[in-house]
Protein backbone atom coordinates (compact mmCIF):
# COMPACT_ATOMS: atom_id res chain seq x y z
CA UNK A 1 0.00 0.00 0.00
CA UNK A 2 1.50 3.27 -1.16
CA UNK A 3 1.81 6.20 1.23
CA UNK A 4 2.72 9.39 -0.64
CA UNK A 5 4.79 12.11 1.04
CA UNK A 6 4.71 15.51 -0.61
CA UNK A 7 7.50 16.74 1.68
CA UNK A 8 10.06 15.23 4.01
CA UNK A 9 9.01 14.62 7.62
CA UNK A 10 10.66 13.66 10.92
CA UNK A 11 12.66 10.40 10.86
CA UNK A 12 10.55 8.82 13.62
CA UNK A 13 7.41 9.50 11.61
CA UNK A 14 9.04 7.95 8.54
CA UNK A 15 9.78 4.79 10.53
CA UNK A 16 6.16 4.55 11.67
CA UNK A 17 4.85 4.90 8.13
CA UNK A 18 7.35 2.46 6.65
CA UNK A 19 5.91 -0.21 8.94
CA UNK A 20 2.41 0.60 7.67
CA UNK A 21 3.03 0.70 3.92
CA UNK A 22 5.33 1.55 1.03
CA UNK A 23 6.56 5.11 1.47
CA UNK A 24 7.19 7.26 -1.59
CA UNK A 25 8.36 10.90 -1.79
CA UNK A 26 6.62 12.90 -4.52
CA UNK A 27 8.71 14.12 -7.42
CA UNK A 28 7.41 17.70 -7.26
CA UNK A 29 4.66 20.00 -5.94
CA UNK A 30 3.31 20.50 -9.46
CA UNK A 31 -0.48 19.93 -9.43
CA UNK A 32 -0.44 17.58 -12.42
CA UNK A 33 2.41 15.53 -10.99
CA UNK A 34 0.76 15.30 -7.56
CA UNK A 35 -2.55 14.22 -9.10
CA UNK A 36 -0.79 11.52 -11.09
CA UNK A 37 1.13 10.19 -8.09
CA UNK A 38 -2.00 10.21 -5.92
CA UNK A 39 -3.82 7.74 -8.16
CA UNK A 40 -2.67 4.61 -6.29
CA UNK A 41 -1.97 6.14 -2.87
CA UNK A 42 -3.88 5.02 0.22
CA UNK A 43 -2.63 8.05 2.15
CA UNK A 44 -1.11 11.43 1.28
CA UNK A 45 0.90 13.51 3.74
CA UNK A 46 2.12 17.07 3.40
CA UNK A 47 3.60 19.79 5.59
CA UNK A 48 3.34 23.46 4.67
CA UNK A 49 4.22 23.73 0.98
CA UNK A 50 2.74 20.71 -0.77
CA UNK A 51 -0.91 21.25 -1.69
CA UNK A 52 -3.63 18.61 -1.89
CA UNK A 53 -6.36 20.13 -4.09
CA UNK A 54 -9.66 18.66 -5.25
CA UNK A 55 -8.03 17.47 -8.46
CA UNK A 56 -5.60 15.26 -6.54
CA UNK A 57 -8.31 13.94 -4.24
CA UNK A 58 -10.56 13.01 -7.13
CA UNK A 59 -7.67 11.34 -8.96
CA UNK A 60 -6.95 9.06 -5.99
CA UNK A 61 -8.62 5.68 -6.49
CA UNK A 62 -7.90 3.93 -3.18
CA UNK A 63 -7.42 6.87 -0.83
CA UNK A 64 -8.14 6.30 2.87
CA UNK A 65 -6.90 9.61 4.33
CA UNK A 66 -4.91 12.77 3.72
CA UNK A 67 -2.81 14.50 6.35
CA UNK A 68 -1.01 17.72 7.23
CA UNK A 69 1.92 17.53 9.64
CA UNK A 70 0.91 20.73 11.38
CA UNK A 71 -2.08 22.63 12.68
CA UNK A 72 -3.25 24.55 9.59
CA UNK A 73 -5.02 22.73 6.76
CA UNK A 74 -5.51 25.53 4.23
CA UNK A 75 -3.21 23.70 1.78
CA UNK A 76 -5.73 20.83 1.65
CA UNK A 77 -9.16 21.11 0.03
CA UNK A 78 -10.99 20.02 3.17
CA UNK A 79 -14.42 20.57 1.60
CA UNK A 80 -13.59 18.24 -1.28
CA UNK A 81 -12.14 15.64 1.08
CA UNK A 82 -15.31 15.78 3.16
CA UNK A 83 -17.50 15.33 0.08
CA UNK A 84 -15.45 12.27 -0.81
CA UNK A 85 -15.61 10.90 2.73
CA UNK A 86 -11.85 11.18 3.25
CA UNK A 87 -10.63 12.13 6.74
CA UNK A 88 -8.18 15.04 6.92
CA UNK A 89 -5.69 14.30 9.68
CA UNK A 90 -3.74 17.09 11.36
CA UNK A 91 -1.94 17.95 14.61
CA UNK A 92 -3.98 20.70 16.25
CA UNK A 93 -1.90 21.23 19.39
CA UNK A 94 1.69 20.40 18.45
CA UNK A 95 2.68 23.90 17.35
CA UNK A 96 0.85 25.98 19.96
CA UNK A 97 3.74 26.80 22.27
CA UNK A 98 6.48 27.27 19.70
CA UNK A 99 4.46 29.53 17.37
CA UNK A 100 3.37 31.70 20.30
CA UNK A 101 7.00 31.99 21.44
CA UNK A 102 8.01 32.98 17.92
CA UNK A 103 5.38 35.74 17.86
CA UNK A 104 6.85 37.31 20.99
CA UNK A 105 10.37 36.77 19.62
CA UNK A 106 9.47 38.77 16.51
CA UNK A 107 7.91 41.53 18.60
CA UNK A 108 11.10 41.86 20.64
CA UNK A 109 13.34 41.64 17.57
CA UNK A 110 11.46 44.48 15.86
CA UNK A 111 11.22 46.58 19.01
CA UNK A 112 14.94 46.26 19.74
CA UNK A 113 15.97 46.57 16.04
CA UNK A 114 17.77 43.27 16.42
CA UNK A 115 18.40 42.60 12.74
CA UNK A 116 20.07 45.96 12.15
CA UNK A 117 22.20 46.11 15.31
CA UNK A 118 23.39 42.54 14.76
CA UNK A 119 24.39 43.36 11.18
CA UNK A 120 26.17 46.58 12.20
CA UNK A 121 28.13 45.02 15.06
CA UNK A 122 29.29 42.15 12.85
CA UNK A 123 30.46 44.77 10.35
CA UNK A 124 32.60 46.37 13.06
CA UNK A 125 30.27 49.21 13.97
CA UNK A 126 29.90 48.94 17.75
CA UNK A 127 29.01 52.65 17.86
CA UNK A 128 25.66 51.86 16.23
CA UNK A 129 24.35 51.89 19.80
CA UNK A 130 24.82 55.65 19.91
CA UNK A 131 22.76 56.60 16.88
CA UNK A 132 20.20 53.86 16.23
CA UNK A 133 17.71 55.36 18.65
CA UNK A 134 15.92 53.96 21.68
CA UNK A 135 14.33 50.54 21.40
CA UNK A 136 10.98 49.54 22.86
CA UNK A 137 10.25 46.91 25.49
CA UNK A 138 7.14 44.82 25.98
CA UNK A 139 6.58 45.58 29.65
CA UNK A 140 3.56 47.82 30.16
CA UNK A 141 2.60 47.88 26.50
CA UNK A 142 -0.80 46.85 25.16
CA UNK A 143 -0.83 43.54 23.30
CA UNK A 144 -3.71 43.02 20.89
CA UNK A 145 -4.29 39.41 19.83
CA UNK A 146 -6.37 38.94 16.69
CA UNK A 147 -7.90 35.48 16.90
CA UNK A 148 -8.09 33.50 20.13
CA UNK A 149 -7.60 29.87 19.20
CA UNK A 150 -4.94 27.70 20.83
CA UNK A 151 -2.03 29.80 19.60
CA UNK A 152 -3.76 33.11 20.21
CA UNK A 153 -4.49 32.13 23.80
CA UNK A 154 -0.87 31.16 24.35
CA UNK A 155 0.32 34.48 22.89
CA UNK A 156 -2.01 36.23 25.33
CA UNK A 157 -0.64 34.18 28.24
CA UNK A 158 2.93 35.08 27.29
CA UNK A 159 1.91 38.71 27.02
CA UNK A 160 0.59 38.55 30.58
CA UNK A 161 3.90 37.00 31.71
CA UNK A 162 5.65 40.05 30.22
CA UNK A 163 3.26 42.25 32.24
CA UNK A 164 1.55 43.54 29.12
CA UNK A 165 -2.01 44.83 29.01
CA UNK A 166 -3.71 42.16 26.90
CA UNK A 167 -6.81 42.65 24.77
CA UNK A 168 -8.15 40.53 21.93
CA UNK A 169 -10.65 40.30 19.14
CA UNK A 170 -12.25 37.04 18.09
CA UNK A 171 -15.30 36.38 15.95
CA UNK A 172 -16.41 33.46 18.11
CA UNK A 173 -14.22 32.84 21.17
CA UNK A 174 -14.38 34.62 24.52
CA UNK A 175 -11.94 34.42 27.43
CA UNK A 176 -12.67 36.27 30.66
CA UNK A 177 -8.96 36.59 31.47
CA UNK A 178 -8.58 39.23 28.77
CA UNK A 179 -10.49 42.25 27.50
CA UNK A 180 -12.50 41.68 24.34
CA UNK A 181 -12.59 44.70 22.03
CA UNK A 182 -13.86 45.43 18.55
CA UNK A 183 -11.30 44.87 15.81
CA UNK A 184 -11.02 48.56 14.95
CA UNK A 185 -10.46 49.49 18.61
CA UNK A 186 -7.73 46.86 18.88
CA UNK A 187 -5.87 48.32 15.91
CA UNK A 188 -6.25 51.84 17.31
CA UNK A 189 -5.03 51.06 20.82
CA UNK A 190 -2.53 48.18 20.73
CA UNK A 191 1.23 48.68 20.79
CA UNK A 192 1.84 45.14 19.52
CA UNK A 193 -0.73 43.42 17.30
CA UNK A 194 -0.33 39.64 16.90
CA UNK A 195 -2.31 37.93 14.15
CA UNK A 196 -3.39 34.41 15.04
CA UNK A 197 -6.13 33.49 12.60
CA UNK A 198 -6.90 30.58 10.34
CA UNK A 199 -6.99 31.50 6.67
CA UNK A 200 -10.58 31.54 5.38
CA UNK A 201 -12.44 33.59 2.80
CA UNK A 202 -13.49 35.87 5.67
CA UNK A 203 -9.94 36.43 6.93
CA UNK A 204 -8.17 36.69 3.56
CA UNK A 205 -6.62 40.20 3.44
CA UNK A 206 -8.52 41.08 6.60
CA UNK A 207 -5.67 43.39 7.57
CA UNK A 208 -6.07 45.95 4.82
CA UNK A 209 -5.23 49.60 4.33
CA UNK A 210 -8.17 50.68 6.47
CA UNK A 211 -7.09 48.71 9.55
CA UNK A 212 -3.41 49.54 9.05
CA UNK A 213 -4.40 53.19 8.89
CA UNK A 214 -5.77 52.93 12.44
CA UNK A 215 -2.46 51.81 13.95
CA UNK A 216 -0.33 54.11 16.06
CA UNK A 217 3.00 55.13 14.47
CA UNK A 218 4.75 53.47 17.44
CA UNK A 219 2.99 50.12 17.06
CA UNK A 220 4.29 46.81 15.72
CA UNK A 221 2.42 44.23 13.62
CA UNK A 222 3.26 40.52 14.01
CA UNK A 223 2.05 37.73 11.72
CA UNK A 224 2.70 34.06 12.46
CA UNK A 225 -0.58 32.79 11.00
CA UNK A 226 -0.91 33.01 7.20
CA UNK A 227 0.55 35.56 4.81
CA UNK A 228 -2.68 36.07 2.87
CA UNK A 229 -4.36 37.56 5.94
CA UNK A 230 -2.43 40.79 5.31
CA UNK A 231 -2.75 43.00 2.24
CA UNK A 232 1.00 43.17 1.63
CA UNK A 233 0.71 46.12 -0.74
CA UNK A 234 -1.11 48.12 1.92
CA UNK A 235 1.44 47.07 4.55
CA UNK A 236 4.30 48.18 2.30
CA UNK A 237 2.67 51.59 1.89
CA UNK A 238 2.05 51.95 5.62
CA UNK A 239 5.68 51.14 6.42
CA UNK A 240 7.02 53.46 3.73
CA UNK A 241 4.90 56.30 5.10
CA UNK A 242 5.95 55.64 8.71
CA UNK A 243 2.42 54.82 9.85
CA UNK A 244 3.67 51.99 12.09
CA UNK A 245 6.97 51.29 13.82
CA UNK A 246 7.64 47.96 12.14
CA UNK A 247 6.50 44.42 11.45
CA UNK A 248 7.58 40.88 12.30
CA UNK A 249 6.57 38.35 9.68
CA UNK A 250 6.96 34.57 9.55
CA UNK A 251 4.51 33.97 6.70
CA UNK A 252 3.99 35.61 3.33
CA UNK A 253 1.33 35.43 0.65
CA UNK A 254 3.76 33.74 -1.74
CA UNK A 255 6.56 31.63 -0.31
CA UNK A 256 9.34 32.13 -0.99
CA UNK A 257 8.77 35.79 -1.90
CA UNK A 258 10.31 37.15 -5.07
CA UNK A 259 13.78 38.66 -4.64
CA UNK A 260 12.52 42.20 -5.23
CA UNK A 261 9.55 41.98 -2.85
CA UNK A 262 9.24 45.46 -1.31
CA UNK A 263 8.85 44.17 2.26
CA UNK A 264 12.40 42.81 2.12
CA UNK A 265 13.91 46.29 1.94
CA UNK A 266 12.78 47.65 5.31
CA UNK A 267 15.18 47.69 8.27
CA UNK A 268 12.20 47.78 10.63
CA UNK A 269 10.75 44.54 9.25
CA UNK A 270 12.02 41.19 10.56
CA UNK A 271 11.14 38.29 8.27
CA UNK A 272 11.64 34.61 9.07
CA UNK A 273 10.99 31.88 6.46
CA UNK A 274 7.86 30.21 7.89
CA UNK A 275 9.82 28.54 10.69
CA UNK A 276 7.73 29.44 13.74
CA UNK A 277 6.62 25.83 14.15
CA UNK A 278 9.94 24.22 13.26
CA UNK A 279 11.60 23.49 16.58
CA UNK A 280 12.94 20.23 17.96
CA UNK A 281 9.90 19.43 20.09
CA UNK A 282 7.13 20.75 17.85
CA UNK A 283 8.46 19.33 14.57
CA UNK A 284 8.80 15.84 16.02
CA UNK A 285 5.41 15.96 17.69
CA UNK A 286 3.43 17.21 14.72
CA UNK A 287 4.98 14.63 12.38
CA UNK A 288 4.77 11.67 14.77
CA UNK A 289 1.21 12.40 15.91
CA UNK A 290 0.01 12.56 12.32
CA UNK A 291 1.99 9.47 11.25
CA UNK A 292 0.48 7.46 14.10
CA UNK A 293 -3.03 8.33 12.97
CA UNK A 294 -2.29 7.69 9.30
CA UNK A 295 -0.76 4.30 10.14
CA UNK A 296 -3.90 3.43 12.08
CA UNK A 297 -6.13 4.29 9.10
CA UNK A 298 -3.91 2.46 6.59
CA UNK A 299 -4.09 -0.58 8.85
CA UNK A 300 -7.89 -0.59 8.71
CA UNK A 301 -8.65 1.33 11.90
CA UNK A 302 -10.22 4.68 12.64
CA UNK A 303 -8.24 7.78 13.59
CA UNK A 304 -8.80 9.55 16.88
CA UNK A 305 -11.41 12.25 16.14
CA UNK A 306 -9.33 14.91 17.91
CA UNK A 307 -6.78 14.63 15.08
CA UNK A 308 -9.36 14.87 12.28
CA UNK A 309 -10.28 18.25 10.80
CA UNK A 310 -13.54 16.89 9.35
CA UNK A 311 -14.70 14.36 12.00
CA UNK A 312 -18.14 14.13 10.39
CA UNK A 313 -16.69 11.68 7.85
CA UNK A 314 -16.06 9.21 10.69
CA UNK A 315 -19.76 8.84 11.51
Amino acid sequence: MKILLLETIHDEAVELLERAGELQLAESFDAESVARECADAVAILTRGRGRIPRRALEAAQVLKCVARCGAGTDNIDVAAATELGVPVIFSPEATTFTVAEHALLLAMAVGRRLNRVDREVKAGNWEVRNHIGIGSELYGKRLGVVGLGRIGRRIAELGMAFKMDVCYWSAHTRDERYVHVELEDLFRSADVIALSLALTEETRQLVDGRLLGLMKPTSILINTSRGEIIDETALTSALAEGRLAGAGIDVMANEPPRADHPLLKFDNVVITPHVAAITDVAYRRMCVEVAQQVARVVGGGKPDAKFVRNPEVLL
